[in-house]
């Protein structure tokens, strides 16, 4: 009952902090955080130690797969050069020069530990990428990339760090070229092997399914079965997620019913939203536990947190600007994709924020080395900490400044709106004609009034064509209804409260009246 108490309490502490973070106009993963560090030093709160197997095995599935739900694989398959060059090239360069830094700075210290620590740091969380870039407004093609980076980077970090653990804590402290081989393969390619087999037999599962609560069930299911699937073969349970949720993604609207996808989508955003707010709260409530046992000196703790920290920031630079660049010095991919201006490869350098899958992996880093020897454990996880809350903290707070400072060119919402506008012009004529072939027999007020439905869908689409400076109407048919669907609901609500009708008359009545609410909102929203 306590535990389950504290998890309430989080929660409910977690959706207190992402609401104000709205009401202030601030990123929520930020705000959670620095209320968690603030907490932290509070004797009445418990004190809370997170489970590395946990987080990698029970919190990020479900987040990863909720991405990966909502990415659009052909903007994926698009940019995957870009994406594949952050999120397995700069991570492993990344791993790498950060380990070197430390075995620099830390002389006995055994070189493969250090990559350890490495690998620990590389990837950049999937959870604060989607967050903020999505509510700083970035361009759509930056917010794919670094969407794409985050959902791929995880797995290429957690294959290295296995690897370079395998070497610190293996007799001799050396592992093959052989042994590494295999593990990447297995674990890359037995990932991508099992999310396939995810798509096939949760697609299948979804397509029998006809019951919109069952069809929920099963979503929720599925990123811990692949997860577990994937853990059982030692494949990569990341890429596992992954793929099988890009799979699904694509392919929902053949998988699924309109009323399981609207039930589905309201139960990941608030499955989503309870457990990004949790992961944040929680990471920042780490610090008691993390200073607990630390015993560096104070001069020489800085320095080596000053130095680790600038390895991870500025190697994603030096990573970015050549890799955007000499691409393009190939004939066939600067025709295919220009050279994007230098602001680009810049906002994505500052985007590089860190996150809980950091100190999940930190926490898993092993208590001693080959034969028993000893090494600076709580320094390390000290420094994954630190690289958590300053890129999180420092960088997620000054990207919307900086974005703002580069003057990104923003997505045209007038060639989104005619794109959209030309397809819904298409849409409609194509269900002109599914209903005059099906019109016979139908009393003509059913169809005329279908054939004015579809006229009035098409008209919304080009109404947003021509701005906000007056009330379309549409607008006005949306503002004037909703006011007609609040005195309804009114009515309903009196005959309840007076006998006239049963509650279960009020709830069918309410529900269609929300939906149709819902759908006059969307349309305003465009």
């Amino acid at each position: 009952m306590e535990a389950l108490f504290e998890v309430v309490v989080f929660l409910a502490i977690a959706t207190f902090g992402a609401a104000l973070a709205r009401r202030l106009g601030l990123l929520a993963p930020i705000l959670l955080v620095v209320l968690g560090l603030g907490l932290s030093f509070l004797p009445f709160v418990p004190h809370v130690r997170l489970d590395p197997n946990l987080v990698l095995v029970g919190i990020l599935p479900p987040l990863l797969y909720v991405a990966a739900l909502k990415t659009s694989v052909p903007a994926f398959r698009l940019n995957l050069r870009p994406i594949l060059l952050l999120a397995v090239g700069l991570v492993i360069f990344t791993a790498f020069v950060v380990g070197t830094v430390l075995y620099l700075l830390l002389p006995g210290v055994p070189y493969a530990i250090c990559l350890a620590l490495g690998a620990v740091v590389a990837p950049p969380d999937a959870v604060a990428a989607t967050a903020v870039a999505r509510k700083v407004g970035l361009p759509r093609r930056i917010v794919t990339i670094l969407e794409g980076e985050s959902l791929v980077n995880d797995a290429t970090a957690l294959v290295l760090l296995r690897v370079a653990i395998a070497a610190a804590t293996a007799t001799g402290g050396h592992v093959g070229f052989g042994d590494v081989a295999r593990e990447v393969v297995v674990a890359a390619g037995g990932g991508i092997l099992v999310g396939l087999l995810g798509v096939v037999v949760f697609g299948y599962l979804h397509k029998r399914t006809t019951d919109a609560v069952l069809d929920n069930a099963l979503s929720l299911i599925v990123p811990f079965a692949v997860v577990f699937a994937a853990e059982e073969i030692h494949a990569s349970g990341v890429v596992a997620v992954v793929v099988t949720g890009l799979g699904i993604g694509h392919k929902q609207p053949l998988l699924m019913s309109a009323a399981s996808r609207l039930q589905t989508s309201a139960f990941w955003k608030l499955i989503q939203f309870l457990l990004e707010g949790l992961v944040f709260l929680l990471v920042g409530l780490q610090l008691r536990e993390v200073l607990r046992d630390l015993d560096e000196p104070l001069g020489r703790l800085v320095g080596i947190t000053v130095a680790v920290l600038a390895a991870v920031v500025l190697t994603r630079f030096v990573w970015l600007f050549p890799a955007t660049y000499l691409a393009r010095l190939v004939p066939r991919v600067r025709q295919r994709d220009p050279a994007p201006s230098v602001r680009a490869p810049l906002v994505i350098g500052w985007a590089g924020m860190r996150g809980v899958v950091t100190l999940a992996a930190a926490l898993a880093l092993p208590l001693t080395l080959a034969d028993g020897r000893a090494y600076p454990r709580q320094l390390f996880i000290w420094l994954a900490f630190a690289v958590i809350v300053v890129t999180l903290v420092a960088q997620g707070a000054t990207l919307p400044a900086v974005a703002r400072a580069l003057k990104l060119p923003p997505d045209d919402p007038v060639q989104d709106a005619l794109s959209a506008a030309a397809v819904q012009q298409q849409a409609s004529r194509a269900a002109r004609e599914r209903l005059e072939e099906l019109a016979e027999g139908a009393p003509d007020a059913v169809v005329e009034r279908l054939r004015g439905l579809v006229q009035s869908r098409t008209n919304l689409a080009w109404e947003r064509l021509g701005g906000a400076e007056r009330e379309t109407p549409s607008q006005a048919y949306g503002r004037l209804r909703r006011e007609m669907i609040d005195a309804e609901r009114e009515v309903f609500r009196a005959a309840r409260d007076s006998g006239r009708i049963p509650e279960e008359v009020l709830v069918r009545a309410y529900r269609d009246l929300d939906l149709e609410e819902s759908l006059l909102r969307q349309e305003d929203k465009g």
